[in-house]
């Protein structure tokens, strides 16, 4: 009998889980989507050989940086958007939108700089040591160029999108993506090798498809926000009607989170640069088509961090404590037999590698199916941290992120890569089991963070 009473307090009901999935679900499934198309445009673009995938997956690393400031706007906005649609709070939800647009466009700016006036100089840091470095400069120049173009339809597509599921609407945002990547697709087909009668454009062709799927997707959602009008919407005269009590609140929290993640982007990338000096061609493309394979797998942290924010911040913003506490406990469980689940999918993402990326050098191949297996097996582990920061956002704690991971990135982690890429020869797999090892001493702290419970806030009084 304890021990049953000890399951009933570890895990929820069945039709809490069901009610979850119903959430994560359409959410991993706009990821997965997402995914296949990346995986498809890798596809594609592998068959030009090693350069060219090298020159793109550089180039995509300044998108990576871009939509990671973008999605922690979202996210910062995100916290206070699901406790006002606890509260029933409508002006308040409109607030939260005015946040994530003017923030997003804003971040606009510098992805410009980067794309048009600086793109030589930023992506020849990502080669320092790399053998085919100006080949490679080239074609990523080639990419970004065009890639400029889908900075604001992109933006407000995602502000819009992830308003949709801050208010557990997740269904259209799904359909939307499955538009898009098929658009995205057929013009990869078009453009890339010139396909009925269309000119052969190479990298150039991956990046004007996928310009126009972003233009495709962010002419659906402003449709979609006029005709539907959702409760945050708000007409574009009162763009600047800001509660600027609130939005510093959203500012202050949200910077914790800003400064969380472009500490971890920032860290990814200056780790993908080393990695990219440990060759030449065939180890950047044989990092950048593991990651593309590894995406599919990863639909597992947008689909936790996203239900657990807004489960608990809608509970929150009823001010419902108790049952925050238990549905805190209920999540984390579920996310850690998630996890596992999630890291059998990846050893079988492995038998795609020789269909998806076969044109590749047998290296590229070979280091490709080593980070896969190696990234399935921290799955357990990434998916549990991802649930523990949602835990702690949804609540407003964005201190945990900023405090504890923040610091041992910066302070352990960053050293220890420049440490192992000035010091020995080790090859770049080895090099990032070494660094992610540091991720189980994350999660204790996460752990040993959460108990204390600073996360359990109403956080809809703010602007008041």
């Amino acid at each position: 009998m304890p021990s049953e009473t000890r399951t009933s307090r570890l895990f929820a009901p069945v039709h809490f889980y069901k009610s979850s999935l119903a959430i994560a679900v359409p959410i991993m499934l706009q990821q997965l989507i997402q995914s296949l198309v990346s995986l498809i445009d890798n596809f594609m673009v592998s068959g030009l050989g090693d350069v060219s995938m090298s020159g793109v997956n550089v180039a995509g690393q300044v998108l990576f940086v871009f939509m990671v400031f973008l999605n922690t706007i979202c996210m910062s906005g995100g916290i206070f958007m699901t406790q006002f649609y606890g509260a029933k709070d409508e002006e308040g939800m409109r607030q939260a939108f005015r946040f994530k647009l003017l923030l997003g466009l804003l971040a606009a700016i510098p992805y410009f700089l980067v794309c048009v006036v600086f793109p030589v100089q930023v992506l020849s840091l990502m080669l320092i040591g790399n053998t085919q470095s100006q080949l490679i400069l080239d074609e990523a120049v080639r990419y970004i160029r065009i890639m400029f173009f889908m900075g604001i339809p992109m933006t407000v597509s995602m502000c819009i999108a992830s308003s949709l599921r801050d208010m557990g609407q997740v269904k259209l945002p799904l359909v939307v993506t499955i538009v898009a990547t098929a658009t995205n697709t057929f013009f990869n087909w078009l453009l890339i090798y010139g396909n009925l009668g269309f000119p052969r454009l190479g990298v150039r062709g991956a990046a004007i498809a996928t310009v126009i799927a972003r233009s495709v997707e962010f002419i659906i959602f402003i449709v979609l926000y006029v005709r539907l009008k959702p409760e945050f919407a708000f007409r574009l005269g009162e763009f600047f009607k800001i509660n600027r009590v609130l939005f510093k609140e959203i500012l202050r929290k949200g910077s914790l989170v800003l400064f969380c993640e472009m500490v971890w982007v920032l860290s990814e990338t200056l780790t993908t640069a080393i990695y990219n000096g440990r060759g030449g061609a065939d180890v950047v493309s044989g990092m950048a088509s593991s990651f593309a394979i590894a995406n599919l797998f990863f639909v597992a942290f947008g689909g936790i961090y996203s239900t657990t924010g807004v489960i608990l911040g809608k509970t929150l913003g009823k001010g419902d404590v108790e049952t925050a506490r238990r549905e805190k406990t209920w999540l984390l469980s579920g996310s850690a037999v998630f996890g596992f689940v999630m890291m059998l999918f990846g050893f079988v993402t492995t038998l795609i590698i020789p269909l998806a990326f076969g044109r590749l050098s047998e290296n590229a191949i070979s280091i490709c199916r080593s980070m896969v297996v190696l990234m399935s097996f921290f799955m357990p582990v990434w998916v549990y941290m991802n649930a523990q920061q949602a835990v702690a956002r949804a609540g407003g704690d964005t201190a945990m992120g900023a405090y504890t991971d923040s610091t041992l990135t910066i302070f352990i982690m960053v050293p220890m890569v420049l440490l192992l890429g000035i010091f020995t020869n080790i090859g770049p797999v080895m090099m990032f089991l070494c660094v992610k090892l540091l991720d189980v001493v994350k999660l204790v702290v996460f752990h040993i963070w959460l108990k204390k419970e600073r996360w359990l806030k109403n956080l809809t009084n703010s602007g008041s």
